[in-house]
């Protein structure tokens, strides 16, 4: 952005008086702001951040289908190479325990209902970020690091149930027959559509669990979140290899193809 170009902000919020209000207050503490959109859910909130290029995101973290914290980890994963990232700014209702998770990744944040005084200081932050204009990657790599810390911090994510699953009810790809298959045997979840594959050495079945509530059954020690939409068995990752565009994708045993591996979820990797 240069200094001359007026900065834009998408507000993503469900509530659409909760968005107004917000609206209105930004308007009186940054004139210059100029609201590209407002969206009321998290993947209208990612389609139009990529579209419109904002230099700040304001995200509610609760929204309907997809929350504030993980439209934001699609979007970085989405984002154009060499593209400044937006400042990222999430609005909450959590508790103080939520409130701690984003104090300690040092990601700024507003509270409902958002107090002007508060409001303020977040303006303040965000000019002084922008007129520092630091290296795009520089900032993608500091935003993936506090996304990493958000999406494990346990005040922010789903608890885990108590009896991990062993035996899964699911439907055989291509014939209407249900079959109860081992978790033992499953070498990765991915989600497609309105259901979720699973993928065994030389058989794939089909899940209307979602991924989300499927990964809080799992041992988080054995399947490892490689992407947004995907569990991979770790034991059953032969190796990790950079395409020409330096993204990562992994060889699997026991399945031929190869699984992408997401910029938020490649510091499992790091070493390599």
């Amino acid at each position: 952005m240069n200094k001359d170009d007026a900065p834009s902000a998408l507000i993503a919020e469900d509530e659409p008086l909760l968005a107004a209000a917000l609206q209105a207050e930004l308007a009186r503490a940054w004139p210059e702001l100029a609201i590209a959109r407002v969206v009321g859910d998290g993947l209208a909130a990612e389609r139009a951040a990529l579209a419109l290029r904002p230099q700040v995101l304001f995200f509610d973290i609760r929204m309907p289908g997809q929350s504030g914290l993980d439209a934001a980890a699609a979007l970085a994963d989405a984002w154009p190479e060499g593209e400044p990232f937006p400042l990222l700014v999430f609005v909450t209702a959590y508790d103080q325990y939520a409130v701690q998770a984003f104090e300690a990744q040092a990601v700024d944040y507003l509270l409902k209902p958002v107090q002007p005084t508060r409001l303020q200081k977040t303006v303040q932050k965000l000019k002084e970020t922008l007129a520092r204009q630091a290296p795009a990657a520089t900032y993608l790599e500091a935003t993936l690091d506090q996304l990493r810390g958000l999406l494990t911090a346990p005040a922010l994510r789903p608890q885990p149930s108590a009896a991990p699953l062993t035996l899964l009810q699911a439907a055989s790809a291509g014939a209407s027959r249900i079959e109860m298959v081992p978790v033992a045997d499953v070498v990765y979840f991915e989600a497609a559509d309105k259901y979720v594959r699973v993928l065994t050495p030389g058989h794939e079945y089909l899940l209307r669990t979602p991924l989300k509530e499927l990964a809080t059954r799992l041992d988080p020690a054995e399947f490892w979140q490689v992407h947004r939409g995907a569990l991979v068995r770790a034991r059953c990752i032969a190796a990790a290899e950079r395409d020409e565009a330096g993204r990562l994708h992994l060889r699997l045993h026991g399945r031929p193809e190869r699984l992408a591996v997401s910029r938020l979820h490649a510091a499992l990797f790091k070493a390599m």
